[in-house]
């Protein structure tokens, strides 16, 4: 045999070995990500388009393990029993959908944190009061806190419109109830008032509008007796002075130009969340009561 048909034979035999090694790491683990996908897609089939929807958000943006790491046990509970109270004064679907627009909030301060490297703990939901995260570390200076503080404002809306565009679409005034609900909650949190995401956010542009936040917060007070913000307005106040004087010297230190980004994005988000209360209450007006 020469020397050339030695190399050529030893070739193939490398060939013929890789080959075998591909195929048993092949047949001993299998793709993560395709292995089981004809199982998954006949499983989701069942659901229609809403199963095909979920099996592209689930399966091609691979957000589901997050999620649930996101949403723990203690929250989940939480969520649930939001959802069981809610659901004995308005019903189950429409406490369903409250809760999610409330998740959907929180879901924006929750990317901001993670976007932005501040330690944070699962939202907590609580009946009656809303949903909260507790930040296991201060922001950096009130820039940051303004955007941790409007994040859940912008994804809330963005979940409130949502549920307007179908009520758009279908004729639905239970769609145009949620959305009117959800813009309004999102309204709410942006009065200028700590502990609501509007204090966290003006401090930035100017803490004189913490003073202009107890003025609206007392008027729309004086119009709902409402007594959640009766406790806001009671435990801002004494938060208010521990605010000033708890940061660092150069906590507020902040150039304009991101001052001046915060104050557009606070005074748009407050436009267009009043625009979009007003688009879904004009079906709602027909209603007789």
């Amino acid at each position: 045999m020469s020397d050339s048909e030695s190399l050529e034979r030893r070739r193939r035999n490398r060939q013929l070995v890789a080959a075998a090694l591909m195929k048993s790491a092949g047949e001993h683990q299998p793709d993560s990500t395709e292995g089981s996908r004809p199982e998954r897609v006949k499983q989701w089939r069942r659901w229609g388009p809403a199963g095909a929807a979920a099996l592209f958000v689930f399966g091609k943006l691979k957000i589901l393990l997050p999620l649930l790491k996101f949403l723990k046990m203690g929250s989940l509970l939480s969520m649930l029993l939001a959802v069981w109270v809610y659901a004995t004064i308005w019903g189950l679907p429409f406490a369903v959908g409250f809760v999610l627009l409330i998740f959907v909030h929180e879901m924006g301060h929750a990317l901001v944190l993670r976007w932005l490297g501040i330690d944070a703990g699962a939202p907590v939901f609580i009946p009656f009061v809303g949903a909260v995260i507790a930040m296991k570390e201060m922001p950096r200076n009130a820039y940051v806190e303004a955007l941790v503080g409007i994040g859940g404002p912008v994804l809330g809306s963005a979940g409130a419109g949502v549920c307007l565009v179908v009520g758009w679409m279908t004729g639905d005034l239970f769609w145009y109830a949620l959305a009117s609900t959800g813009f309004l909650i999102n309204l709410f949190n942006m009065i200028p008032i700590s502990p609501l995401d509007g204090g966290r956010i003006v401090g930035v542009i100017s803490r004189w509008l913490w003073a202009a936040g107890y003025v609206v917060g007392i008027a729309v007070f004086l119009r709902t007796h409402s007594p959640i913000l009766f406790l806001i307005l009671l435990l801002g106040l004494f938060s208010l002075g521990r605010n000033l004087r708890g940061h660092r010297a150069d906590y507020y230190d902040v150039p304009n130009r991101l001052r001046v980004q915060i104050g557009v994005a606070y005074f748009t988000l407050l436009a267009l969340l009043a625009l979009g209360m007003k688009a879904a209450q004009g079906p709602l007006s027909a209603i007789e009561i």
